[in-house]
């Protein structure tokens, strides 16, 4: 096993979420053709924010696979498995005291309340990312979802906390620097927006806001 074997064995396992993760990356890519059409977009900062985001989509959709629903693992049948597994292992090594009481007396005892919001977030985050749709929100749900990984198993011995510290410098790049419009739907939306000639209103501020 190696990077590229691993990487051609997911694309190439099969299943509803496979096939809906190669629409999400054939659509980034068209998305991506469509806007080098502008000079603008054509630059290699444009393209590298375009391929970081893209890679980091590809990396929260891979991790819906293994707590997909209804039963929130990839390994149905053992209770102590996919998310559950590691809802616990909050509860037991977060970098704080009340994280820990929260996840073991209100996540725990509500694990079907708390996973489908969990998975439905994921699922969330990778589309804005893949697609440069609304990125500074997803960016910003990277973000917290971050915080919550960084924090919540910080004292695990078999973690290396910096690698969700880097994540969410990832997440919080994407939504400063306006990912969503280096080749992403972003772009086409702030693109229309500069074209418009009426005064901006609610939505338009809206819309600036969530690109």
């Amino acid at each position: 096993m190696n990077p590229f074997s691993d990487t051609l064995a997911f694309l190439g396992r099969g299943g509803w979420p496979i096939y809906l993760f190669w629409l999400l990356l054939l659509a980034s890519v068209a998305i991506a053709l469509y806007n080098l059409r502008y000079p603008e977009q054509r630059t290699p900062a444009q393209v590298w924010m375009w391929i970081a985001r893209l890679c980091v989509g590809g990396l929260w959709w891979q991790q819906t696979l293994w707590k997909l629903p209804p039963h929130y693992t990839d390994n149905p049948g053992v209770m102590d498995s996919g998310l559950y597994h590691w809802v616990v292992e909050m509860s037991k090594y977060a970098a704080f005291g009340w994280h820990q009481a929260f996840v073991k007396n209100i996540v725990l005892p509500n694990f079907y309340f708390f996973a489908p919001q969990v998975y439905a977030t994921e699922v969330i985050i990778s589309v804005s990312l893949m697609l440069g749709l609304f990125t500074r929100v997803g960016g910003l749900l990277g973000a917290l979802m971050g915080i919550n990984l960084w924090l919540g198993l910080y004292r695990a011995s078999y973690e290396w906390p910096w690698t969700y510290f880097f994540l969410i410098l990832l997440q919080v790049t994407f939504t400063v620097l306006h990912a969503g419009r280096s080749l992403g739907l972003d772009a086409i939306f702030a693109r229309r927006q500069q074209a418009e000639p009426k005064p901006k209103g609610a939505v338009a501020r809206a819309l600036a806001l969530l690109t």
